[in-house]
């Protein structure tokens, strides 16, 4: 077999392997769609599955008419955006000093780095912590314990070690400082790796609940995701189906769920397109370099 052969026979498994993979990434939420968009009476009987049985928007009708979850979506945006911000802003913050060879503790500080992508101090004693720092019930709960990422941070050590010192001691020689040499040469070359990083810091900040669960018992700052975990856990059906009102619809527990889930998760859906051109590029780059 010639190698242009084994190359269209791999490219053709290959292709055929990702599309399924594909496929089955997008058939669950293809069905949430549709359940969110069929009538009661479909979703009972078991017929619906990639498509809408009987169109009925009632139940976005609910989500969107309830607004403890409005405000939830609203917090979720601030949150996410401010914690987006201050996890990259600490992390280059960390990074930058820690590719100097001339840092003093640098290994140091690399391997207590390092530790702590095995080991942590476990639930009990993290909640005993914010609890003593008086951080529960407090949006700071929710930012400061996953403020830089010791993943993350690995990367973008090693996309600046890539960089070619030689910018950076031509910059040193016309008198640049270390802040000014990482705001005019290293940063503007590092918007691939950055965005990526950003993308990860702001899905891991939107879909996470666990913390919230935790820390978090006032209503008024429940991230959405909590507020999706509740729906599941059926702890909100019937707030969601007691509306007031003369037009109030009663709707199944899978209706209102599947409205809630696409509800949470179209916003960041819609993040992706525009990273998508640096996504791939800053894995790569700050991962396989050097």
């Amino acid at each position: 077999m010639s190698a242009r052969a084994s190359n269209r026979i791999f490219d053709i498994v290959n292709i055929t392997f990702v599309s399924l993979f594909v496929l089955f990434c997008l058939l669950p939420f293809v069905h949430m769609i549709a359940v969110s968009l069929s009538s009661n009476r479909a979703i009972t009987s078991g017929e619906v599955t990639l498509f809408p049985v009987e169109l009925n928007w009632s139940a976005y009708t609910q989500v969107f008419s309830d607004h403890s979850m409005l405000t939830s979506l609203g917090f979720t945006v601030i949150l996410t955006v401010a914690t987006t911000l201050l996890c990259m802003l600490f992390t280059i913050a960390a990074a930058y000093p820690l590719t100097k060879g001339n840092l003093k503790g640098r290994k140091f500080f690399m391997y207590l780095i390092i530790i702590t992508m095995f080991f942590s101090g476990g639930i009990i004693p993290e909640y005993l912590l914010i609890r003593d720092l008086n951080m529960i019930n407090t949006v700071w709960a929710l930012i400061l314990p996953g403020l830089v990422s010791p993943f993350n941070l690995i990367i973008l050590i090693t996309f600046f070690k890539n960089i070619p010192p030689s910018l950076e001691e031509s910059a040193e020689i016309d008198g640049s400082s270390y802040m000014h040499t990482l705001l005019k040469i290293v940063l503007p070359l590092s918007l691939p790796v950055m965005a990526t990083l950003a993308l990860f810091y702001a899905v891991g900040r939107w879909n996470g609940f666990q913390d919230a669960l935790m820390y978090i018992n006032d209503p008024q700052i429940y991230p959405l995701q909590l507020k999706l975990f509740q729906m599941v856990q059926n702890n909100m059906v019937t707030e969601l189906t007691q509306m007031e009102g003369a037009n109030r619809t009663a709707l199944t527990p899978e209706a209102l769920k599947a409205a809630t889930v696409i509800f949470a998760t179209v916003p960041i859906l819609l993040v992706y397109p525009w990273l998508q051109k640096y996504f791939v590029s800053g894995v790569m780059l700050g991962a396989v370099k050097g």
